[in-house]
């Protein structure tokens, strides 16, 4: 099997928090994660995201999707 290539999707959700003055524990409950699965997201380690859980987040946080995740140009 192929070594996996590396995405190039950035995570804004540090902006995001800290605009709404949101803590990761306070997101994860509101939207019904993990404050792990939240860190997980955060740090970009994430390798899929549940549209429902796209859609909560952007709920919580009064965003759009383009707010959360950008397309990085190498």
């Amino acid at each position: 099997m192929p070594p996996e290539e590396p995405h190039r999707i950035e995570i804004r959700l540090d902006e995001l928090l800290a605009a709404r003055g949101m803590t990761v524990a306070e997101l994860a409950d509101r939207v019904g994660i993990t404050p792990v699965n939240v860190s997980v997201l955060k740090n970009g380690r994430a390798k899929a995201i549940r549209f429902s859980t796209l859609s909560k987040i952007c709920e919580v946080l009064d965003c759009q999707p383009g707010d959360l995740l950008a397309f990085r140009r190498d």
